[in-house]
């Protein structure tokens, strides 16, 4: 018997975000990236939680209650440099090179992250993403059960420790027949690993690919130390949706969560 094909259409966010939710037995709520040409009802701009939109993320996602948050032209100030540059609504910074990398003395007075080895290194990376473009006039973000409209939703993003982010990239691999190219930890901000990439923003981001991170360590300060994040593309997503139940998730919850475990003392 052919297995029938699940469409859109014929299924709500609202249900990918359920099962998503099941899958990573995820504390919280996945979130929805999606673009709007119009400013989101009682949304809230992502700079009124921190200037770090990837922070103000994460305090979306932990919140019992919050609006929808969002990025546009209009509320860039206040805003991290990098976030307006990876949202793509700004370009990058004449000496971002410099400070990702080993510095410059005419920028912050030579303080520089020693992310890249040298400037260089980095105008290749940024090269290697190519042209950011927003999705819409205002770049949303919110719980998806909070997701009112009918609206273009391009991603999920999933916040879990690390056997529910391994569970999810399980279930991701359910029906992949080659192993190395459906999940991604690529270098970068946080906010390029929650958004940028898995909503195909990034012109030359793999498609058919779900990005694990973040890898940033100047994130550090405020994310949780045990956890890690997915960002999942629609299209991905609706196949985990449709895969969670004849995978080994459903049929096999005790090894995909046991409840009894081996003990392996770590020093």
């Amino acid at each position: 018997m052919t297995k029938k094909v699940i469409k859109i259409s014929e299924i709500s966010i609202k249900e990918i975000g359920e099962s998503l939710q099941i899958a990573g037995k995820l504390k919280t709520s996945p979130l929805v990236v999606y673009g709007s040409e119009e400013l989101p009802k009682n949304g809230e701009p992502m700079r009124s939680l921190d200037r770090c939109v990837a922070k103000a993320i994460l305090a979306t996602a932990i919140a019992d209650k919050s609006p929808h948050i969002y990025i546009s032209k209009d509320t860039l100030r206040g805003c991290c440099p990098g976030a307006m540059t990876y949202t793509g609504f700004t370009k990058p910074a004449k000496y971002i090179k410099y400070f990702v990398s080993t510095g410059h003395k005419n920028f912050r007075s030579g303080e520089a992250e020693y992310l890249k080895d040298s400037p260089e290194t980095v105008e290749g990376f940024l090269e290697s993403i190519g042209e950011i473009t927003p999705p819409g006039k205002y770049l949303v973000i919110g719980k998806y059960e909070n997701l009112k409209d009918d609206v273009d939703v391009k991603s999920f993003l999933c916040f879990g420790n690390g056997e529910q982010i391994r569970n999810m990239a399980n279930l991701i691999h359910f029906r992949t027949k080659n192993p190395f190219n459906s999940i991604n930890m690529p270098f970068g901000p946080a906010c390029s690993t929650f958004i940028t990439y898995p909503s195909r923003m990034a012109e030359k981001a793999p498609k058919n690919t779900a990005f694990i991170g973040p890898v940033d360590p100047t994130g550090n300060v405020w994310f949780p130390p045990e956890y890690m994040t997915i960002g999942i593309p629609l299209d991905i997503a609706i196949k985990m949706h449709e895969d969670l139940d004849r995978s080994f998730i459903s049929k096999r919850p005790l090894v995909a969560y046991p409840k009894i475990r081996d003990k392996i003392t770590i020093d």
